[in-house]
């Protein structure tokens, strides 16, 4: 960046007459006719005039990383180990990781599991106010596995013991599944808007025949959420999982990727941390939602429009997560507070709430704003505003809302040219000559004066007479000039009507994430169900055991007769 001069005052004030304190100062850009710049001054001060809230840095806090020669270097038991990690080791040894992973695949391993926590120091870190860091460690460890126990576990029945010899507790099966079932490498799949002109795409490309199926510990799915967790894991480069997303199963990432997905605030869900450990409070309208802490609000997080609600009060997936968290819950002595909730009936699905105008609801994604703004060139704002669904830009990451401002994945359709420079200064103003004849001033004897690059005297009193006519006045240094022809007087140029005052641009709809299928009521071949889910089979109701597919419900023990 370089320093711009800045327009002259006058032209200034007919641009911008009625700035706020935050208010950005375009000025039209020297290096490209439709263009503006702004100072990076105040680029900053529009950012952090938006972002006062704490929650902001802590959000941030959470979300910085280690180097990755710091994670290579993480082993069991290993007294160069991160803080984090040795509280981890402490409160969840290797004996407590193998109770509860004897069905996993053998790529999750608890050096893996260590590794992905000392890439985030926030999880099972320190508080300086009190806060017990070692229960909150603990807790939120456990509070993943049920979570895993739902996503990748394998859901078989303690009484089934041709496929769970050892009788093991569903809430003991988690992490079975690395890959999501169906899909192995080499397939290009849940390649959804790969390919589109559009900002997911800029930012990030899927790459050629790959596949963006689910993967890790939470199921890692589609190129904007690869993209995403690559950048946390690699510098801010996103091309490193889109060109090899196998690596989200095969490495230390298959479980970094979960608690990625713990440690980020969806706006406007908190992050699933900050639930444990109290650092998010729930808003009034929150409360008047049902949401509020336990277990319950991190299964609204993870997938509130499919099993929070009423409606999804019995329904498979809920009842078989809230079951884990309190089986493991009740073995580990995980205390839960009185104001704690362990379902998410009671609740109001997260993106069923119109939370878009309520002021004490914070949001992570920045947007064009596009209020017309009548004092800055062509009523743009050359701002961005918080909002609630995902955009190519995040409040989080440092240096995204430059990239807003300035459009950098052409995300703002028709929005101005704008550049960031250090800083834009005052043109220096020429001395003004103190003695400069004045046609409006009295003169006395003896008064000198300049005009037109001669010095004069008056030998009497005078006003209104110009030096060159004589008079009153006498050259005492210079030359007489001769006095140029009075100018031409042009007509009045025609003042045209002010303009009319565009509507701002709809703003884009978020995009839509796919949901899972909603449970068939009708048995199908091809659908998984788990224990719990209902079925109608020739007219015949059936509820299944276990985890199956593919069993027909009337020949099969896996489902039982209502």
């Amino acid at each position: 960046m370089k320093t711009i001069k800045l327009l002259n005052t006058a032209i200034l004030a007919a641009l911008c007459t009625s700035l706020t304190a935050h208010a950005t100062n375009p000025q039209p850009d020297p290096d490209n006719p439709n263009g503006y710049i702004l100072s990076s001054t105040d680029l900053l001060a529009s950012e952090q005039a938006k972002t006062q809230n704490p929650m902001y840095k802590i959000w941030s806090k959470a979300l910085e990383t280690s180097s990755n020669n710091v994670v290579d270097s993480i082993l069991p038991n290993s007294a160069t180990n991160p803080a984090n990690v040795k509280r981890a080791e402490n409160v969840f040894g290797e004996a407590e990781w193998n109770f509860l992973t004897q069905m996993a695949a053998p790529e999750y391993t608890y050096t893996r599991l260590l590794k992905a926590i000392g890439k985030f120091p926030a999880f099972c870190g320190d508080y300086a106010d009190g806060r017990d860091a070692d229960a909150i460690c603990k807790k939120s460890i456990i509070t993943a596995f049920a979570h895993f126990s739902q996503e990748t576990g394998g859901h078989i029945a303690v009484d089934n013991t041709s496929d769970n010899p050892e009788q093991l507790e569903e809430w003991q099966q988690a992490l079975v599944h690395v890959r999501e079932m169906g899909w192995s490498e080499g397939q290009a799949g849940y390649t959804t808007g790969c390919g589109q002109d559009d900002w997911q795409n800029r930012r990030w490309p899927c790459a050629p025949n790959q596949g963006y199926f689910g993967r890790g510990a939470k199921q890692l799915s589609y190129h904007f959420n690869y993209g995403a967790f690559s950048e946390v894991m690699f510098d801010g480069d996103a091309t490193v999982l889109l060109n090899d997303p196998a690596r989200v199963a095969d490495s230390w990432l298959n479980l970094a990727s979960a608690i990625w997905f713990f440690l980020t605030p969806q706006a406007p869900k908190p992050a699933m941390l900050h639930v444990i450990d109290r650092t998010w409070a729930p808003s009034p309208d929150e409360v008047a939602a049902g949401i509020g802490y336990g277990f319950g609000t991190t299964i609204n997080i993870i997938n509130g429009g499919i099993e929070c609600g009423e409606q999804n009060r019995e329904k498979g997936q809920p009842v078989n997560r809230i079951r884990y968290w309190q089986g493991l819950a009740d073995h580990y002595q995980i205390p839960r507070d009185s104001d704690e909730t362990d379902t998410c009936w009671q609740q109001t699905p997260f993106g069923s709430l119109n939370l878009s105008n309520a002021e004490d609801v914070l949001y992570t994604n920045w947007e064009g704003d596009w209020q017309y703004y009548s004092d800055r060139p062509e009523g743009f704002s050359f701002e961005c505003k918080l909002v609630g669904y995902q955009t190519a830009y995040s409040a989080l990451v440092a240096g995204d809302y430059e990239k807003c401002v300035t459009n950098f994945y052409q995300s703002h359709q028709n929005w101005p040219a704008v550049r960031i420079v250090d800083q834009i200064t005052d043109p220096v103003e020429p001395p003004t000559d103190s003695n400069q004849w004045d046609a409006n001033k009295v003169y006395l004897a003896n008064d000198e004066v300049s005009y037109l690059g001669g010095k004069y005297k008056a030998s009497w009193w005078t006003q209104g007479n110009k030096p060159t006519e004589g008079g009153p006045w006498n050259l005492i240094s210079g030359s007489t000039p001769v006095e140029p022809e009075p100018p031409v007087v042009p007509e009045p140029p025609v003042v045209p009507e002010p303009p009319v005052e565009p509507e701002p641009p709809v703003e884009p709809e978020p995009p839509v994430v796919p949901e899972p299928p909603v449970d068939n009521t009708t048995w199908d071949v091809n659908t998984v169900y788990y224990g719990g889910d209902s079925v109608l089979y020739n007219n015949v109701t059936y509820t299944a055991k276990w985890w199956t597919k593919g069993d027909k419900p009337d020949s099969s023990d896996v489902w039982k007769n209502n």
